[in-house]
């Protein structure tokens, strides 16, 4: 019998259990000024382009952002080394525009970016070698803390290459740090939550396929377990499940629907884009309006502008060379500054009155 003492009623004790939201300090990483030599690695370069690897989101934001910071050409106002430029092959089958969007592409991604930049005794370049930064360490000297010379391991050892030999580019570097901060890294949490839920969504359609719980009329377990491969083959062929009446009912799996596990999807999508400095417009047009894509562009503007400066003027600090990648068309005429101009959104606030002495 139940006991209905209402001064038996208790509470819960979350407060120990449940712990308070906590900022974890970050410190930069500098040069040591007692050390000759500090050397920054970049070992964890593996693992974020695994991220690109295996989340296509996270491809398709750095591809967007690069492909419209470089691949509407370049401009050099000296022939003699927009001729060089011209000239180069990478890897052998790669023109500059190529080397500069993988150049970005994985600054985005890793942080740091390097290309080995070759040339002849009178300075004239000949090729330019993109180089992955898991085999790279920048060397910084003492006591200025400045860059020295970069180290490539070659498999059984370190080679040196002089400053004036490499193109380095830094994602966001702040303060003394020396390196840069890693897109995906920032981006890192709503990556694993979108993969998490995708996972899980995709096991939840996968079981769609299941008819539901089985109530039989007996409680044989070889009768159940006979009844039940058969109900498993009738569902991975699609075919007819045939049964005795009243021998078992089959209902439906007590589930949520897919409404809640969609939009947590779509707010991690979004958040991610946003997080990595590209509109989900630009990267995709799917479930986005006409005046929002055109937003989504006039946004975009000073995000791939801002890399196109930061690569003209690391190529103009380090190599002397003064390049202007083209920019695509701006969409910000496309803003009417009048409300008049705005067709269909017109007397959205009152007009200004002009007083008359003449009543009506």
């Amino acid at each position: 019998m139940s006991e209905l003492n209402i001064s038996a009623a208790t509470t819960t004790n979350l407060t120990g259990t449940v712990p308070d939201f906590i900022v974890y300090a970050k410190s930069l990483d500098a040069a040591n000024p007692k050390q000759d030599e500090t050397y920054l690695y970049f070992d964890q370069a593996a693992q974020m382009l695994g991220y690109v690897y295996e989340i296509p989101e996270i491809f398709n934001a750095a591809s967007a952002l690069c492909t419209w910071s470089v691949n509407r050409g370049w401009t050099c106002k000296n022939p003699s080394v927009m001729a060089q430029l011209k000239h180069v092959r990478g890897l052998g089958n790669q023109t500059f525009t190529q080397i500069m969007w993988s150049h970005l592409f994985m600054k985005l991604i890793v942080k740091d970016a390097f290309i080995e930049v070759k040339k002849n005794d009178k300075g004239i370049i000949l090729n330019m070698i993109p180089i992955s930064p898991e085999r790279v360490r920048v060397v910084f000297g003492k006591p200025s803390g400045l860059i020295k010379r970069y180290d490539v391991w070659t498999g059984t050892e370190w080679r040196a290459i002089k400053r004036e030999n490499m193109y380095h580019s830094t994602n966001k570097r702040i303060g003394d740090q020396m390196g840069g901060l890693s897109q995906v890294e920032m981006a890192k949490k709503v990556v694993e939550a979108k993969a998490e839920a995708l996972a899980d969504e995709r096991i939840i359609k996968h079981r769609d396929k299941a008819l539901g719980i089985v109530y039989y009329q007996t409680d044989k377990s070889g009768k159940i377990t006979y009844v039940n491969s058969q109900i498993e083959k009738g569902v991975n062929k699609g075919e007819m499940i045939g049964l005795p009446e009243g021998t078992a009912k089959i209902e439906a799996f007590p589930a949520r629907g897919s409404e809640d596990r969609t939009g947590w999807l779509q707010y991690l999508d979004n958040l991610f884009y946003q997080i990595f400095g590209v509109p989900r417009s630009i990267a995709s047009s799917d479930g986005t309006s006409e005046v929002g894509g055109k937003m989504g562009h006039v946004i975009f503007e000073p995000i791939y502008t801002k890399e196109q400066i930061d690569e003209e003027e690391n190529w103009e600090l380090q190599h002397a060379i003064m390049i202007k990648f083209n920019r695509p068309p701006s969409l910000g005429g496309l803003v009417k500054e009048e409300e008049a101009k705005n067709t269909g959104q017109t007397q959205i606030q009152p007009n200004d009155s002009v007083v008359t002495l003449n009543r009506e």
